[in-house]
C-alpha cells in the first residue's frame, strides 16, 4: 500500500510513500542518458532522457518504483492488485511489460503533451521480468509542472483518466476514489460555525475541529482522502528547505507505523521509505523507516552522459545529531 502526491512551489515536487513488510534491495539510481533501456517487444532506447529515481536493479536492469527524468517529467507505480490486467501482444501497438513503463515513458516523454501522445499505442503486456520476478498489480501516477495522469491497465484496456487533484492511493479504481471525495466537501481548515441550532450555543473546544470526520485509518480511500486535504490545505513558502519540508510534512500524514497494519502472515507493513522529487532541479530526497534524516542526490552533480549506472545505497541506520557534543 503506498501514497503519491505532487505538490508545486517555486518548483514542482513529486513523491510517494512505499509501503510494504519488506525490502527488495531498493536504491536510488540515476540512469544516465546512454544506458542502453532495452525492452522485450519494441526496439531499445540507446540515447534518452537521464532518470534518477528508486529502483531495485536486477540483472543489470534498474526496475524502477518511481522516477524523474532530467525535463521534469515524474511517475510512479502503486499497488493496484485485483484490478491490474495486462494483456497479449498486439501488433502495431507500443507492446510493454509492466516493468518497462517508467524507464519508457520518462526516457522517451519531455512533458504530460508528449505522455499523451505515446499513451495513444500503448500495451501492456503480461510479460514477467523473470521468474522469480512475476508482473506487479500497478496503477500509475504521472505528471509535471502542468498537470497530472493517473493510468489503470484493467480488462477493458488502458484507463488514462486527467487527476486534477494531484494525488494516488492504491484501491479502488481512481475514479471511485474521486467520487468518495464527495462525502467530505463539508470539511474545512476553519473552526465550525453553528449551522443547524441557531437557538442553541455551540462553541469550538478545539483547533482542528473543521476536519472532524476526515479518514485517520490507513485504508487506501482514507489514505487518498486525507493526502487531498492536506495537500489542498497546505501552505508554504517558495524556498527549497521550505517545500522539501513540507512536501515530507504531508506525506507523514499517511505513513504506517509498525504494528498498526498485521498481514496475515504475522508480518506489518511499514512506510519503507519517503521520497521528494525536486523535479524542476532534479534532486531526489529521501527518508527511511529508521532513518529521519534526509538524505539527498542530485542528478545534476554526475555525468548525465555516462553509459553506466549511477547506485546509491539507502542510508538506512538512524542518524541523530547530539546537539551539546
Amino acid at each position: 500500500m503506498c501514497t503519491a502526491v505532487t505538490y508545486k512551489t517555486r518548483d514542482f515536487y513529486f513523491g510517494r510513500t512505499l509501503d510494504y513488510d519488506q525490502s527488495f534491495g531498493e536504491e536510488v539510481v540515476l540512469t544516465p542518458r546512454h544506458f542502453p533501456l532495452e525492452f522485450r517487444h519494441t526496439e531499445p532506447l540507446m540515447s534518452h532522457y537521464a532518470l534518477l529515481g528508486m529502483a531495485m536493479v536486477a540483472k543489470g536492469v534498474p526496475l524502477y518504483y518511481e522516477a524523474m527524468n532530467e525535463k521534469g517529467l515524474a511517475m510512479a507505480g502503486l499497488n493496484f492488485v485485483g484490478n491490474a490486467v495486462y494483456h497479449e501482444v498486439k501488433e502495431g501497438c507500443l507492446n510493454l511489460a509492466q516493468f518497462e513503463l517508467i524507464p519508457w515513458i520518462l526516457g522517451s516523454c519531455a512533458n504530460l503533451t508528449e505522455v499523451r501522445r505515446e499513451l495513444k499505442r500503448l500495451n501492456l503486456v503480461k510479460t514477467p521480468f523473470s521468474d522469480e520476478l512475476p508482473s506487479a498489480q500497478l496503477h500509475w501516477l504521472v505528471a509535471d509542472r502542468s498537470g497530472a495522469l493517473t493510468l489503470e491497465a484493467t480488462q477493458e484496456g488502458l484507463q488514462i483518466y486527467d487527476n486534477p487533484i494531484g494525488v494516488l492511493t492504491n484501491n479502488p479504481p481512481f475514479p471511485i476514489q474521486m467520487f468518495f471525495l464527495n462525502q467530505w466537501m463539508g470539511l474545512s481548515n476553519r473552526s465550525p460555525e453553528n449551522q443547524w441550532a441557531p437557538t442553541l450555543s455551540f462553541q469550538p473546544y478545539s483547533l482542528g475541529m473543521g476536519a472532524i470526520g476526515l479518514p485517520g485509518d490507513l485504508s487506501s480511500p482514507s489514505r487518498f482522502a486525507r493526502i487531498a486535504f492536506s495537500k489542498q490545505n497546505a501552505v508554504c513558502e517558495d524556498s527549497e528547505s521550505s517545500s522539501v519540508s513540507q512536501f515530507f510534512h504531508l506525506l507523514a500524514t499517511v505513513e504506517q507505523p509498525r504494528g498498526c497494519s498485521r498481514l496475515t502472515n504475522g508480518s506489518y507493513e511499514i512506510t519503507l521509505y519517503t521520497s521528494c522529487c525536486n523535479a524542476s532541479k532534479g534532486i531526489y530526497y529521501y527518508t527511511t523507516y529508521e532513518n529521519r534524516q534526509i538524505t539527498a542526490v542530485d542528478m545534476h552533480r554526475h555525468d548525465l552522459d555516462a553509459s553506466s549506472l549511477y547506485r546509491f545505497p539507502l542510508v538506512l541506520s538512524q542518524q541523530i545529531h547530539f546537539q551539546d557534543e
